[in-house]
């Protein structure tokens, strides 16, 4: 990775600088920035210098007097060697170096649920296997549907806690006066409703994990007492006397910039601080094209795709509509469309290049088929016998369980061990489905 150097050219700071270390560098008056300006004009957590393969990008991070690059203020532009980034009343001098800095990649592929064998991912991996090897607290960023909780229990796996408890607190699911509660616990009597004493999260994740998804969400009332568990490692339940100590591991997820809540006031800097001892981003989709058709063949195998099913990657084009698709929603949304191709076998290309499934025409049911016997059997060769017996018995096994059901598929799934998908999946290949609109209760 190209290194570059920041140098104060005006200012408060003039003759401070900064040699880049790796891909990104922050610059902004609180301490723990990489380039730390103190300067009253320059916001917290200013802007960030950015380096992809030969190009430098700054960012703004919502500063408070703005981000200007040789006189234009910008939110995202791209540097030249040389530019001039004015940052309130200080100036700072972006230089690409001839050195590079090495960042540090895995020779593996996935890491526990996450794949990928792009330059971005095996840089994730190499980054988690480093911070599993230690307690450190570690900050996930990157947008919904990226893979962040798959990303936190991977990496509590790889830990020395991996046998111990990983608990999940949704912090943007939970109402603002149960979440204190939700995460350190309560005691009996402390407000209406408490009628026995209740286990926390961090109590519960004892000698293991606790993930704390959607950090940012966290109400500012809460932040001091989540900023004392971290610099303490002690909490204290709702309505108890005194605190009490945890052993836990603290990861944390969000799908914003932290760095620009601290400059709107809406987020603690001292928290941050605290949080992102290790800051892990975990990129979009749309920026790692080439690991689709791994990432679509290990989705596939998970929702119940069976070899033929799997061969719809090499389908002519296929592949290539998958890239040429943004997929806003990241993994979620492919994993979503993947599962309709499975229902629908069948896909077409969209106006907008993405690739969306075409339902099948709507097909008689096929008559009964022939009812099978020992004798008709035994006199035809093993591999064709048992392969007529499989089959008869698995469509009269599908019609029942579908009629006893009502048709409700989610029920139906369950009733029969498998998913939801792969029954959709054996209904068309006996052509058992009818076509009829989902109901409530088959959501």
């Amino acid at each position: 990775m190209r290194r570059f150097r920041l140098t104060v050219a005006e200012g408060a700071a003039t003759g401070q600088r900064h040699d880049s270390v790796g891909d990104r560098c922050s610059i902004g008056s609180q301490p723990g920035n990489d380039l730390h300006v103190a300067d009253p004009t320059v916001s917290r957590y200013h802007c960030e210098i950015v380096i992809d393969g030969a190009r430098a990008a700054v960012v703004d991070l919502s500063s408070k007097n703005g981000t200007v690059v040789d006189g234009v203020q910008v939110k995202h532009a791209y540097l030249r060697d040389g530019s001039l980034l004015r940052l309130g009343a200080t100036a700072v001098r972006f230089e690409l170096v001839h050195e590079t800095n090495r960042l540090p990649a895995s020779e593996r592929t996935s890491f526990g649920r996450l794949v990928g064998q792009s330059r971005s991912m095996r840089t994730l991996f190499g980054v988690l296997e480093r911070a599993a090897a230690s307690d450190a607290t570690v900050l996930l960023e990157g947008e919904t549907g990226t893979g962040k909780t798959e990303a936190a229990e991977a990496l509590h796996r790889a830990s020395g806690r991996g046998r111990g408890p990983f608990v999940v607190v949704d912090c943007g699911a939970i109402p603002e006066n149960l979440l204190e509660s939700e995460l350190f616990g309560h005691e009996k009597g402390a407000f209406t409703g408490a009628v026995a004493r209740r286990i926390g999260a961090f109590e519960e994740a004892s000698g293991g994990t606790i993930f704390l998804d959607e950090i940012g969400e966290m109400p500012p009332s809460l932040q001091p007492k989540l900023l004392r568990a971290l610099e303490a490692r002690e909490i204290r339940r709702v309505g108890a006397a005194s605190a009490q100590k945890v052993d836990v591991r603290i990861v944390a997820a969000t799908n914003r910039d932290l760095r620009a809540e601290v400059n709107a006031g809406r987020f603690r800097a001292d928290l941050y601080f605290r949080l992102a001892v290790v800051r892990v981003s975990v990129p979009a989709l749309r920026e790692r094209p080439e690991d689709l058709p791994m990432l679509a063949r290990e989705l596939l195998r998970r929702v119940g795709a069976d070899d033929d099913q799997l061969a719809l990657l090499a389908a002519p084009g296929f592949a290539d509509r998958l890239a040429e698709h943004t997929w806003p929603g990241n993994i979620r949304e492919l994993r979503n469309y993947l599962e309709r191709c499975l229902v629908f076998q069948d896909v077409l290309p969209t106006t907008d290049g993405a690739a969306e499934p075409v339902p099948a025409a709507a097909a008689e049911p096929a008559p009964p088929a022939p009812a099978t016997n020992d004798d008709e059997l035994l006199a035809l060769p093993l591999p064709e016998a048992r392969e007529r017996a499989v089959e008869a018995f698995e469509r009269r096994y599908l019609a029942d369980l579908v009629a006893r059901h009502g048709g409700r598929m989610t029920a139906a799934a369950a009733a029969a061990g498998i998913g939801r998908v792969y029954l959709y999946k054996l209904l068309v290949r006996h052509r058992l489905k009818t076509r009829r609109e989902p109901t409530r209760g088959d959501e």
